[in-house]
């Protein structure tokens, strides 16, 4: 028998966030190489199929069309969550099994299936820990700055409806005029619920600039100050802004093991997406060498804990639950270092 063919959704190029894609992308290469290098599956090698989505759902689509054709075992991937649903919509379709590394859209399926699993947090579970995290420490009433589409729009509703049950109360503002919104706004701290570069990094520099919003929070629950383009184009500015990273506050010895070899194979300190590149190869090289692509039966070591799929209320795909959920931000007074400020 030839290669155990995995196909890989990824965003490589723009408007895809491209430093995500290549960190999703260097995660599986690692895994592969580390799985070929044991000996394969059964005695096969791993071959990973890649193809760019460029946060095109139209084209995630297409590429699980043609992967489905190349008789791939199994499909990963895929970061921007509007272009995991089209990618999992057509997986379910075709019948190829597909696991969804790291969009955490809460309805990845219109209907229940049993072909779709995935690894990263739903989005009401993580950004109810966020949203626990900014009540914790004392803010009741903050805004978020948001743009049209069904992930800002979900994560908005998330909020909302967190600070509410907590009374508490969250403002929806147009990313035009932030500054002046916020002055008149009286609220503590802001999320930016939008694209970036364009327009979160304008945002930023706006606020920080501006002495009348000096005592304001910024936030970015989507995970934007993760990544080494956020720093460059920010740097102090882009410090003290909390995000959610998918990431356990200690790695065991095995995640100790991986970031590692990430950082060589990436050639500098891997974000938690290369995590997420890694622990899908490890569940399904673990499946396919198990004879029987049942996401009910994987029980994985991955890199960030024990792997094992579940139904939960809400979720009609296989989930996580949950890999492990932290808020964390660049320490103002050394950017280069993370700050763990919360985990759930």
């Amino acid at each position: 028998m030839g290669a155990v063919r995995i196909g890989v959704l990824v965003p490589l190029s723009r408007p895809g966030w491209v430093e995500a894609g290549q960190q999703l992308l260097g995660g599986m290469e690692l895994a592969v190489r580390e799985v070929n290098a044991a000996g394969g599956v059964a005695g096969r090698p791993v071959e990973l199929l890649v193809r760019d989505t460029a946060a095109d759902p139209q084209r995630a689509k297409a590429a699980v069309t043609e992967l489905a054709g190349l008789e791939v075992a199994a499909l990963a991937g895929e970061f921007h969550s509007v272009v995991a649903r089209a990618a999992a919509a057509r997986a379910d379709r075709l019948g190829v099994p597909f696991l969804c590394s790291s969009a955490v859209l809460d309805a990845l399926t219109e209907h229940p299936t049993e072909l779709v699993a995935r690894l990263a947090p739903a989005q009401s579970h993580g950004w109810r820990v966020y949203a626990d995290f900014l009540l914790g420490t004392g803010h009741r009433r903050i805004a978020v700055v948001t743009q049209g589409g069904a992930y800002w729009e979900s994560g908005t509703r998330i909020l909302r409806e967190h600070f509410a049950a907590h009374g508490g109360s969250v403002l929806a503002l147009d990313p035009v005029g932030v500054p002046d919104a916020l002055a008149a706004s009286g609220v503590s701290a802001v999320l930016l619920l939008t694209g970036f570069p364009d327009p979160a990094v304008p945002i930023v520099r706006a606020v920080r600039r501006d002495r009348r919003l000096a005592d304001v929070l910024i936030g970015a629950p989507a995970g934007q100050p993760e990544f080494t383009e956020w720093a460059s184009l920010l740097g102090a500015d882009g410090a003290g802004v909390p995000f959610l990273r998918y990431l356990p506050e200690r790695l065991d010895p095995l995640g100790a093991r991986v970031a590692q070899a990430l950082r060589q194979h990436l050639g500098g300190e891997p974000s938690f997406v290369a995590f997420e590149g890694w622990d899908p190869i490890a569940v399904l090289t673990a499946m396919v060498g198990s004879g029987a692509a049942d996401w009910s039966r994987v029980r994985v070591t991955g890199s960030r804990g024990p792997i094992r799929f579940e139904r939960v209320p809400g979720i009609g795909v296989r989930q996580w639950a949950w890999a492990p959920v932290q808020v964390t931000d660049r320490d103002p007074a050394d950017p280069v270092r993370w700050r763990v400020l919360h985990t759930g």
